[in-house]
């Protein structure tokens, strides 16, 4: 390990690329602490340990919500609109050609657009975060100018984290918005160790230790599940060309258990985040009838069975969903075929298509019921042992582990590239 490290610091690029996304995470975790001014502490802080919502709204935001900082949104938004794009592209099939078909100039322009309706998605939560603040206490005072000054600001400080987000994403070392998250899960930790600490009882000694233990597990079956793949065999035909004899050869195509990595847990959390938000804006409405509404979806979601089960279909759904996005049996069987690779036993074209689909759906099954089962065990945890401090902590590991995971793994190709280089 201590040699990989210092093979790491020994390539000056990639150091470089290195220290340049520490800085940035470094400017994140101070824009997460500039406060938006206004705001009684004491009730904010009341308001955030009685709902648990908005703890995992806060995990996106990297503490930024918590302190109702100029980038309390976090990246949430932008996230719900890479959820909405990626959606069309199934409804609309110019869409899904510019993305897979028109190369990096139609997957930027796709990007662009994104980006665009990111926009508009910001104000409405930024409108929607500042009411409901409002109708608790937590803001004060506010005026139109302040209402009108607060959501730019937030919006503004959605699309400085996108920007980051995609500075970082451009080294080549992990994904912008995944370390984002990353680096907002591990600043919480200090505050998390405290809160144990300070709620420390011995008579639950057994307890804590218990946690400790399946925290290891979980960690051990994350990177068995993430590591893991099926090994298709693929054979090429050999041909003569010339007097010479090309093909010939066998090799294997990876198909890996969990091929959407942490990004399913991401799109459901922030699904899970939105009615929960919008029923509680509502819930103080003059209106009875609409009060009555959305008082009983917010109690709905309030319920930990409810809200675990949900949860839990949806980290199974956008698993399916992202690896459908990512990995097209079709498109790799038409290159096999055109290469002259076939699967042994499997006839090119369609069949191979039907046999990579089928082999697909069945792995990708096992990881899914993985990812949610995970996503779901800090709230069995919670329900079993009580504390409330570790509510959140299996889905921040399984966050935390994925991301370092993929950031070794681009690390590692790059390093493997400049000794071959070099060779």
């Amino acid at each position: 390990m201590i040699e990989r490290v210092t093979r790491i610091f020994k390539v000056k690029e990639l150091r470089n690329k290195i220290f340049f996304i520490l800085a940035i995470l470094v400017i994140f975790r101070l824009a997460a602490n500039v406060p938006i001014p206004g705001v009684d502490t004491s009730q904010l802080k009341s308001f955030f340990e009685g709902n648990q919502l908005l703890g995992l709204m806060d995990m996106f935001s990297g503490g930024g919500l918590r302190n109702i900082s100029i980038v309390m949104l976090g990246v949430g938004p932008y996230i719900t609109a890479s959820i909405v794009m990626q959606l069309m592209t199934m409804i609309f099939p110019r869409l899904e050609q510019l993305y897979k078909e028109e190369g990096q100039a139609g997957r930027e322009k796709f990007n662009m657009w994104t980006r665009y309706i990111t926009v508009p998605f910001a104000m409405l939560q930024a409108f929607g975060m500042i009411s409901l603040f409002r109708s608790q206490q937590v803001l004060t005072e506010l005026t139109v100018f302040n209402y009108i000054t607060i959501i730019i600001t937030a919006t503004a400080g959605t699309i400085f984290l996108m920007w980051l987000g995609e500075l970082i994403s451009e080294k080549g070392i992990g994904n912008g918005v995944s370390l984002l998250i990353f680096a907002g899960i591990v600043s919480a930790l200090p505050t998390s160790i405290h809160q144990l600490i300070a709620t420390w009882d011995p008579t639950q000694a057994l307890t804590y230790l218990s946690f400790a233990a399946l925290s290891v597990v979980t960690v051990v079956g994350i990177v068995i599940v993430n590591e893991g793949q099926r090994n298709i065999p693929i054979s090429f035909a050999r041909r003569i060309r010339g007097g010479k004899t090309t093909g010939g050869t066998k090799t294997q195509l990876p198909l890996r258990v969990n091929q959407a990595g942490v990004i399913p847990i991401i799109f459901a959390m922030s699904i899970m985040i939105f009615p929960g938000v919008v029923a509680n804006f509502f819930a103080a409405s003059s209106n009875q009838a609409v009060a009555g509404v959305a008082g009983a979806i917010a109690d709905f979601f309030a319920n930990q069975a409810f809200y675990s089960l949900v949860y839990f279909v949806l980290v199974v759904l956008f698993t399916y969903f992202y690896t459908a996005v990512t990995f097209d049996p079709k498109n790799v069987a038409e290159n096999l075929q055109r290469q002259g690779g076939f699967v042994p036993g499997i006839r090119p074209g369609v069949p191979t298509m039907e046999y990579l689909n089928h082999i697909t759906n069945r792995i990708t099954l096992s990881g899914a019921i993985f990812l949610g089962l995970v996503a779901i065990l800090p709230f069995v945890v919670q329900g079993i042992t009580g504390i409330r401090t570790l509510s959140i902590g299996g889905t921040s590991i399984l966050i935390v582990v994925s991301v370092v995971l993929e950031s070794m793994k681009q690390i590692e190709a790059q390093l493997v590239m400049r000794d071959y280089e070099g060779f």
